[in-house]
């Protein structure tokens, strides 16, 4: 999307300059301009710099600064963009210089050359392009504050108004939270909430999962039903989660003297979608898998488990032969009339 983006804006950019340039404003065209080599000039530069500046986008500055306040990520992207402009700007100053004089070591190619570097053109390429890099890291901001891919959803009105989808939830809980609270203190424990759901980001984006919802120490996540079944992804997601606080272990024991676990339970069902409120607009769900979801969760410390889901849901799992799984029995879940089958998984 970013490249797309950028290189749609290069193809503007090169018609922009065309139009200023026949304005009666202009004093008209230079002797080497043409609005075929403006093209191929701002849509290569937007097609080549948004597969860099993507790459450090999504791959750096995302990854790096998602937990960070926003200025830096985007000073950060700004720094970034200078470099990348000026490497684009060589780049191509030494294609054309080369097309046009064989290589740049005679004077007239060097002359050349300085000529198409130092130019208030790029002055005014990188303050464009300087402004679209800064909406672009914004716009991943604001992307990953509503969830990844709502934002596009929000935008164009998928969600306006109320839909049915088939989801799976899983409901992730902070084990012996109250304890854990009363031993570091609010404001400690507010730091651990934030380690902890960083460090944990990657394994829910890494299984095709969307972070619902905080609550408290508690993690609403959600997937599509068939991403969620697909490659166990509901299922892997829990034990990823589980490697990924086990390699942070010593930072842990470090930094609050205690090893972090989770307790969780997955449902799968339908539900309803759809945009809610004016002022903090925002997609909410709402259906019985939700209240289910939370109820298997309340059931992991009865029965002294890390997981447990609905029977159902292992049997739709595209790999279910796949998982050490233990049937718990049929019992009644608070709220609810018809008993649920748990199952656990190692």
């Amino acid at each position: 999307m970013i490249v797309l983006g950028w290189t749609t804006i290069g193809l503007f950019q090169s018609f922009y300059d065309h139009f200023v340039l026949t304005s009666h404003l202009s004093a008209g065209f230079g002797p080497e301009y043409t609005l075929g080599f403006g093209l191929i000039l701002n849509v290569a530069s937007g097609f080549m710099g948004g597969i860099m500046g993507g790459l450090v986008l999504i791959f750096i500055v995302d990854r790096k600064y998602r937990s960070a306040p926003y200025y830096k990520g985007i000073l950060v992207v700004c720094l970034a963009f200078v470099l990348i402009v000026s490497f684009l700007t060589l780049l191509m100053a030494t294609a054309q210089t080369i097309a046009n004089y064989g290589s740049i070591n005679s004077p007239e190619a060097r002359e050349y050359f300085n000529g198409l570097v130092f130019t208030t053109m790029h002055v005014k390429n990188i303050i464009l392009w300087a402004i679209v890099v800064a909406l672009t890291q914004m716009t991943l901001m604001i992307d990953n504050k509503f969830g990844h891919g709502l934002l596009w959803s929000m935008i164009h009105g998928k969600y306006h108004l109320p839909r049915e989808e088939d989801r799976v939830f899983m409901f992730l809980d902070l084990r012996s939270s109250t304890t854990i609270a009363e031993k570091l203190g609010n404001e400690k424990y507010h730091q651990l909430l934030k380690d902890l759901f960083a460090h944990i980001t990657d394994p829910i984006l890494d299984n095709r999962g969307e972070i619902y919802q905080y609550v408290g120490d508690e993690v609403v996540i959600s997937w599509k039903k068939d991403l969620g079944l697909e490659d166990n992804n509901c299922v892997n997601c829990f034990f990823d989660i589980k490697e990924k606080l086990k390699a942070k272990s010593e930072k842990y024991l470090q930094k609050y003297n205690l090893q972090p676990e989770f307790k969780a339970g997955i449902h799968v069902g339908q539900v309803i979608a759809g945009e809610i409120g004016i002022i903090k607009r925002d997609i909410t769900y709402s259906g019985d898998v939700l209240n289910t979801a939370a109820r298997i969760q309340s059931k992991c410390n009865e029965y002294e488990v890390d997981i447990l889901t609905s029977k159902s849901l292992v049997d739709q799992l595209m790999n279910s032969e796949s998982l050490d799984s233990r049937s718990i029995g049929s019992i009644s879940l608070r709220g609810k009339e018809e008993q649920v089958e748990l199952v656990t998984i190692q």
